[in-house]
């Protein structure tokens, strides 16, 4: 019965659609079909924009990563003095390089190295300092001065590390340290600051590969010509970083030498004189303003700077408290004094306040007018009589007291500027002060009060506001030499054989004509009478001497008296004594050196400073230049017998091929 009702309920199975499935099928596969079409489209239009449409693109982008330009800093040029005598060279050292970018892990790589080449924190510190400023992908130095043990470590280690080497690199050396460190300066390593300013000057990419620039002296100031030109090495990497083979090469240029109008033996000569003194010396060439030697004593060895100086030895130096970093010559600023004695009289004259024939009485002060302020002479009860000639031997202060009073300050200060104080003398050296030339603008600006009358007596004797540098007093001295023709003081000689003309603004530097030759001649016959005379100040420092000079001494004071205060040196602390000055020239008639000396807190011009001058003109005039005279002697004399060698080979050789040829002729006949 169930199962007759079952298959009377039972429903006939439907006819099966094969049509509206094969439509399905077909729908479905156009659509997979579209699909792939559109990918094989992108496919191609992607393989187009890459190889045809961009190609150029990507082609560079695969050259930088294969084809790499490595830099190749240029050597640095050497320095020498007039003589050809060499001052600054480069020694190869070699150190381990480190492209960054192909390292992985640069700690656990440090840490690998740090047994095989005595690697130091400061070594990682530095490296990270350098790594900043520097280009991608360029070798940056990790180890400098590697000995040749860690070398040999390094070889047999160095499959663990592709991107790290062992290159070579020059480290400047200064041949003879501390007496021509304010000279020469040094180089150090590039840091931010100077990164900006190659930056602006549009010089970043010629110190690619170099670690190292001027930072003072002449390798400061002539940096663009020792520096050279950088090269490039074109090579080809792998994947790794290594380079495979050398493509081509830019070779670097490497800097000009320069040659310097120093003379190393005087140089060293006035170094050892001068000991552990605070001094400085100048001595210029008055022909032409150059320095034949230039000492700033105490000094430092500019060799510790060179791949960058320890903190524990730069702060010894920097609280040094007799000031080695800054050179005295051209950074130190003291009170002239009587130095300036001479100048003043040549503006005296000119603007006609002295008559050099009148005298005055001295009695050891001198009374503003019409007040009680009272300005005392360096001589107890004075000089008495006094002319200029007198004035100027005997250093009477009273005497420029009255010519400063009549002359006044708005006369007085723009004719000692014109003799080169209170402005940078032109030197090539940016270390430089230009000291102080007071005047009623500068005391306003300075202090924001009117300038005294009572200001300006003491400028009279080169005191008061007044402050000079060595440097500048001995260009003023050059300038009385040649009756107002201003020569430049410089260090630059010649540049790779090539003479270099120092371009002197003449409306920067222009010459001092007013004077007529009396004028000159009255200022240089007091200075010839400090040495030569029965009074002269620095007579006893000269006696015996096989030639003339000329010469004015100064005292210095380091702080002003009371009304009756009297000076007592053995009462007061060392940095209280007076500064000793003495300038001179020589020989008195055709002056082949003029010297400017200060020694800091030391006494009297004449007992102490004088005495160092005199033993400096003996060894230039009676030592240095004849053996000067003798070497030239002696090549000159070279010269003429390689000149007979070569004519006589010349000659030879005409002679045989005049002989071969008559030969020929008769062979042929």
């Amino acid at each position: 019965m169930n199962m007759n009702n079952w298959l009377n309920n039972r429903q006939p199975d439907p006819i099966r659609d094969t049509k509206s499935e094969r439509n399905l099928f077909m729908r479905r596969t156009l659509v997979a079909f579209l699909g792939v079409m559109v990918l094989v489209g992108a496919l191609f239009a992607n393989l187009y924009h890459l190889q045809v449409q961009d190609v150029t693109i990507y082609r560079t982008r695969s050259n930088d990563n294969r084809i790499k330009l490595l830099p190749i800093p240029p050597a640095r040029g050497l320095i020498y003095d007039r003589y050809g005598r060499k001052l600054a060279e480069n020694i190869t050292f070699f150190g381990l390089y480190v492209v960054p970018e192909k390292v992985k892990n640069l700690k656990e790589t440090f840490a690998e190295l740090k047994p095989l080449v005595n690697l130091t924190d400061e070594d990682i510190a530095n490296f990270e300092k350098a790594r900043r400023r520097s280009l991608r992908y360029t070798p940056i130095l990790l180890k400098p001065a590697l000995t040749e043990e860690e070398i040999a470590r390094f070889a047999v280690n160095q499959y663990k590390f592709s991107s790290i080497e062992v290159q070579p690199y020059f480290k400047r050396h200064y041949l003879y340290g501390e007496p021509l460190t304010h000279i020469l300066g040094y180089v150090g390593k590039i840091n931010d600051r100077d990164i900006e300013t190659l930056k602006k000057a549009g010089e970043l990419s010629n110190y690619a590969g170099t670690h190292d620039i001027g930072k003072s002296g002449i390798e400061r100031y002539y940096e663009e010509q020792l520096h050279g030109k950088v090269g490039f090495e074109e090579v080809e990497v792998n994947s790794r970083g290594k380079v495979v083979r050398k493509l081509q090469e830019q070779p670097a240029v490497a800097g000009e030498s320069v040659h310097l109008t120093i003379d190393l033996d005087l140089q060293r000569y006035i170094t050892n004189l001068l000991g552990d003194q605070r001094a400085a010396v100048v001595v210029l060439d008055p022909k032409d303003g150059g320095i034949l030697a230039m000492v700033s004593t105490p000094s430092y060895d500019n060799n510790l700077f060179v791949g960058g100086i320890s903190s524990k030895n730069y702060a010894e130096l920097l609280h040094d408290l007799n000031r080695p970093l800054y050179s005295r010559a051209t950074q130190g600023a003291y009170p002239p004094a009587s130095t300036v004695k001479p100048f003043i009289a040549v503006a005296g004259l000119t603007e006609n306040v002295i008559d050099p024939n009148k005298e005055i009485y001295d009695p050891g002060y001198w009374y503003l007018p019409n007040s009680q302020k009272r300005y005392r002479d360096w001589k107890w009860g004075g000089h008495g009589k006094t002319n200029l000639n007198k004035a100027i031997t005997e250093s009477s202060d009273t005497y420029f007291y009255q010519v400063a009073y009549h002359l006044g300050i708005d006369r007085l200060s723009p004719w000692m500027k014109r003799f080169g104080f209170g402005e940078p003398t032109g030197i090539d050296l940016k270390e430089e002060t230009d000291g102080v030339m007071p005047s009623r603008e500068w005391k306003k600006a300075r202090y924001k009060r009117s300038w005294l009358q009572g200001d300006t007596i003491p400028v009279g004797i080169g005191q008061g506001y007044w402050t000079a540098t060595p440097l500048q007093v001995a260009k003023a001295l050059t300038i009385l030499v040649n009756n107002g023709k201003i020569h430049t003081p410089h260090l630059m000689e010649k540049i790779e054989g090539k003479q270099v003309q120092y371009y002197q603004d003449p409306h920067l530097y222009p010459d001092i004509t007013e004077p007529d030759a009396s004028v000159w001649q009255a200022a240089k016959q007091g200075m010839f009478n400090v040495i030569n005379s029965l009074h002269g100040t620095a007579r006893k420092a000269f006696l015996g001497t096989d030639y003339v000079a000329a010469g004015k001494s100064g005292t210095a004071q380091v702080f002003s008296l009371k009304e009756n205060q009297v000076y007592k040196a053995s009462e007061l602390k060392n940095h209280l004594h007076d500064h000793a000055w003495f300038i001179a020239y020589a020989p008195y008639k055709k002056p082949k050196i003029v010297v400017a000396v200060i020694l800091e807190n030391a006494g009297g011009g004449s007992s102490q400073a004088a005495p160092i001058v005199r033993k400096i003109m003996d060894y230039y005039l009676g030592v240095r230049l004849p053996q000067i005279a003798a070497m030239q002697k002696a090549t000159l004399q070279q010269s003429a017998t390689k000149s007979v060698g070569r004519n006589f080979s010349q000659n030879f050789d005409k002679n045989s091929s005049l002989s071969e040829s008559t030969n020929k002729e008769n062979y042929i006949e």
